[in-house]
């Protein structure tokens, strides 16, 4: 991804990637991984990523354990050699959904930025009647995830902070509205089709 030619991870003093296997670079487990040009924050994020290690048995802080292992690493390593690929074949998949869900009225669909050069892990549209049409795809045959159905500042951990329902008012309606469709490397424009159409008519049922 970029932002006004800037790819993610240089933006800021810290970049931070998942590599959660459903992501676009995405390992077989669990793993991330931390960028900088700060050699004093490389050297801290690399003790507190060892149970804050300056020397082997030696603790300078309260760390953890995250350290990636070797079979992730090299798995990585392979499918970091496809990742343009793989954008790519995102790319179209998105290019699909919007050519065919760009005129339903009930349903908004992501806004690109020209400064934007997306890399497209998920795609979420916002729609009315959200959940009703998630049990009408999902009856379909047709899995779909929402991020998130809760906004931050009503989680649970959070209460101490003491914030209550209606003081991020945008956030919350976005969580009533948002749905992530299907997109996986392997999505047929056949399969495609068949969302959006099912898409088509649960809507032109209302």
């Amino acid at each position: 991804m970029k932002w006004k030619n800037k790819f993610a991870g240089t933006l800021g003093d810290i970049g931070i990637f998942s590599f959660f296997p459903t992501k676009t670079l995405g390992c077989y487990g669990d793993g991330g991984m931390a960028v900088t040009n700060d050699d004093e924050i490389a050297e801290r994020i690399s003790m507190l990523r060892v149970h804050g290690e300056s020397k082997k048995y030696f603790h300078k802080y309260i760390g953890i354990n995250s350290r990636l292992d070797e079979i992730q690493a090299g798995i990585l390593n392979v499918k970091f050699q496809y990742i343009n690929q793989e954008i790519k074949e995102r790319d179209r998949i998105i290019r699909k959904y919007f050519e065919m869900l760009s005129k339903i009225d009930q349903i908004k669909l992501p806004v690109v930025e020209k400064q934007a050069n997306p890399v497209w892990y998920v795609f979420t549209i916002r729609c009315k009647n959200r959940d009703e049409l998630q049990e009408f795809l999902r009856n379909n045959g047709i899995e779909t995830s929402i991020y998130y159905p809760i906004s931050m500042h009503l989680q649970e951990c959070f209460k101490d902070l003491g914030y209550k329902k209606g003081d991020f008012p945008v956030a919350e309606e976005l969580s009533s509205k948002v749905l992530a469709l299907p997109i996986f490397i392997g999505m047929t424009d056949e399969m495609i089709e068949y969302v959006c159409n099912k898409i088509k008519e649960f809507y032109n049922r209302k």
